[in-house]
């Protein structure tokens, strides 16, 4: 009997599938926390990586060795580089590229059959909602990138580039195991929100989010607040449309 691996990196990417799912069991796996559940006729089981590569790595290896997984869906939010995606639009990758220093590498990893399934799955399942879901390019980075400037220095050939921080570093993984990897984004932030801040003034050197750190932040750089105000509402929006997103994919892929 298969079973799907699942791999997010906050909690805000996971609660929204969870509270779709609604039984399910808990565990720790190491460092991680483990969601186990039932997906139709199949096992599945979803680890919380945390942010950042080397997070998302880590957390691949011990999904792997706790749930031997026959494929793994990475999904979160991500920020949109260029026009023509909007707050809650859903991309599939087609391809995936891994941010260095203004260059841009190819990356493998990516099941290009597993992700025209999906499209023409969910294009099927969901037309006529209020977001679209189309093919596009993951580009991992391990912090955040100036979208006007990344749209520059992209190469024209990449369609509908979104920026994120795991997907790589899993692909990575899957890659040497021969696990194909299916990965979604929900756009959080469109093209026209440029975030005034980098992941690192608000997390340990582990990529963990701290309160502290974050009022810390605001108590010097108090505007921006209304940006985060925007972001919350944006990524609560995007993790609703990415919840039902997987959960189709859970039962029908």
């Amino acid at each position: 009997m298969a079973t799907i691996g699942l791999i997010a990196a906050m909690p805000e990417e996971i609660k929204p599938l969870l509270a779709r799912i609604e039984t399910y069991t808990r565990e720790r796996a190491g460092d991680y926390t483990l969601y186990r559940f039932r997906a139709g006729d199949r096992d599945a089981c979803l680890i919380e990586s945390g942010l950042g590569p080397e997070n998302a790595g880590r957390a691949a290896s011990a999904l792997i060795a706790a749930a031997t997984p026959d494929l793994i869906i990475n999904f979160g939010l991500a920020g949109a580089v260029t026009t023509g995606l909007g707050v809650g639009d859903v991309v599939i990758a087609q391809r995936l590229l891994f941010a260095r220093e203004r260059l841009f590498s190819e990356q493998q990893g990516l099941s290009p059959e597993l992700a025209k399934t999906a499209i023409d799955l969910l294009q099927s399942e969901l037309a006529g909602t209020s977001f679209q879901v189309c093919r596009g390019t993951c580009v991992t980075a391990g912090t955040i990138l100036a979208k006007r400037e990344t749209a520059r220095l992209l190469p024209a050939s990449v369609v509908n580039p979104v920026l994120e921080m795991e997907t790589a570093a899993i692909a990575k993984v899957t890659t040497r195991e021969g696990l194909p990897l299916l990965a979604v984004r929900a756009i959080s932030d469109d093209v026209t929100e440029e975030l005034g801040f980098n992941i690192t003034d608000f997390t340990d050197r582990n990529m963990n989010i701290r309160v502290h750190r974050v009022l810390w932040s605001l108590t010097r750089r108090p505007w921006l607040i209304p940006q985060l105000v925007r972001l919350a509402r944006n990524s609560k929006r995007a993790g609703e449309n990415l919840a039902q997103v997987v959960g189709i994919l859970l039962s029908e892929l």
